[in-house]
């Protein structure tokens, strides 16, 4: 699959096995807007508008009627509507009720389609690789070349599938599954490869949660996460605002159709995995691959196979807070965030809400909302009553704590069960501690105050 899409959208070849390639879809957030100054410094415009699309969820509040922290970040999402309204670029920002994270719109709004070419100046574009596409961040240089010329060189990765057979077991999901797949392969197991999920596992999935699992393929070290497009793809797609119509739609699926990697197509490393091995997961220290089920203890660094490894662990325990052999269940926690583009769409939103029903908060707990789109869908169903009752707080949408550019930040030393993808030291706030698990587990967690297997509480 990844060959299919990656060769027919190679314009030139270049020197050191780099390619220049189309790109179909471009996404923009405020982070963005140094490229437009840059773009408008050389007298340039944006080459393809009508194939490019901003929002502003960064740093946008997510705080009810909040935009920013300070005149400077306002400056930068105002500037972002400026250049988009010059450029004539499709713009979700601040008061449009569609706005909301860039992984999460995309999909929404049908720009991210089986077999093209998606790319964001965000690492966690890969979130778009579960319709079939080639989706992958840039940095900003990229963005403004991109905008210019809607090509990109690139050197060709090569490509690793990730096979999972199997059904889930009760209270796994698929946060679970990316977690184990990469504590199975390491962060930097990925690098240099692109990724195709396949299996009974990742077919069954609905499209939130193949989003859910692609978004952390860069948390493994890869370039891109893919799954094959089929039924549940098309039907999701189907009717959405910028997908194919009328007869555009017919030709799309055939198209589509041929889309998957043929039987016996070679790849450059195979992984498989059993669903029935995986449990409810949580990380213990600071890197993704930190991960193990709920039912574990803090690992010993003293068992680590080198002493890289053994120092890593002994660093990770030591900002974490953890002694080894430490129950995982034993963890106390300080606050609960659900939200992020690896968690904050709709099906993420039910799930807590099941575990929350009927239960209070004993920390504080956010819920954020991947978009405007889902807060609304959310408050339809009274999804966000079940929260406020129970004494969570129900938030606009943003990527609010996942990234903390935006002052939404843990303090020094907390806690936080988080549903976002990065556990790293500081990613949350100068010395805040994160676990990351589904929002199932979150929730659990919010409700108990401590790491909790989300398969003993009674929901």
């Amino acid at each position: 699959m990844f060959e299919k899409i990656w060769s027919r959208h190679v314009v030139a070849e270049g020197p050191g096995g780099h390619v220049l390639l189309y790109i179909d879809r471009h996404l923009l957030h405020e982070g963005s807007t140094s490229a437009f100054a840059r773009l408008a410094k050389h007298g340039r415009r944006v080459r393809r508008p009508d194939l490019t699309f901003a929002t502003a969820d960064h740093y946008v509040l997510t705080s009810p009627g909040s935009v920013a922290i300070d005149a400077e970040i306002r400056a930068m999402v105002e500037s972002l509507g400026q250049h988009t309204r010059e450029q004539g670029i499709v713009y979700f920002g601040v008061g449009d009720p569609r706005r909301g994270i860039v992984h999460t719109i995309g999909p929404e709004e049908g720009l991210a389609l089986p077999g093209i070419t998606l790319v964001c100046g965000d690492s966690h574009t890969a979130t778009h690789g579960a319709f079939g596409a080639l989706a992958f961040g840039i940095g900003s240089t990229e963005v403004e070349h991109v905008m210019a010329t809607q090509t990109l060189w690139q050197k060709k990765p090569r490509v690793m599938r990730v096979t999972v057979e199997g059904r889930l077991g009760a209270g796994v999901t698929a946060k679970d599954v990316i977690l184990a797949i990469i504590a199975e392969i390491s962060a930097g197991g990925g690098v240099g490869h692109a990724i195709e999920y396949a299996g009974s596992t990742m077919r069954a999935m609905s499209m939130d949660e193949r989003m859910t699992v692609c978004n952390m393929s860069i948390e493994a070290g890869a370039r891109a996460g893919m799954v094959a497009p089929d039924e549940t793809t098309f039907a999701y797609l189907e009717g959405r605002p910028f997908a194919p119509r009328g007869d555009a739609w017919g030709a799309a699926l055939a198209s589509w159709r041929a889309l998957p990697s043929d039987p016996g197509a070679p790849f450059d490393r195979e992984v498989e995995l059993a669903a029935s091995a995986i449990a409810p997961t949580v990380t213990w220290g600071t890197s993704p691959q930190d991960a193990l089920p709920i039912t574990g203890r803090v690992p010993d660094p003293a068992v680590a196979g080198d002493a890289a490894r053994r120092e890593s662990m002994e660093r990770a325990l030591a900002y974490m807070g953890l002694n080894a052999g430490t129950p995982l269940t034993e963890i106390k926690v300080d606050r609960v965030f659900i939200g992020s583009c690896t968690n904050s769409r709709l099906e993420d939103l039910r799930a807590a809400a099941r575990v929350v029903k009927g239960h209070r908060a004993v920390v504080p707990a956010w819920i954020v909302p991947g978009s405007g789109l889902v807060k609304r869908a959310a408050e339809a169903e009274g999804l966000d009553r079940v929260f406020v009752e129970a004494g969570f707080e129900w938030r606009e949408a943003g990527c609010s704590m996942c990234v903390g550019m935006n002052g939404e930040t843990a303090r020094e030393g907390e806690r936080v069960a988080s549903t976002s993808n990065r556990n790293f030291e500081g990613r949350q706030g100068k010395g805040a501690r994160t676990h990351l698990m589904s929002p199932a587990m979150a929730a659990a967690a919010a409700v108990t105050g401590r790491l909790t297997d989300v398969r003993t509480l009674a929901t």
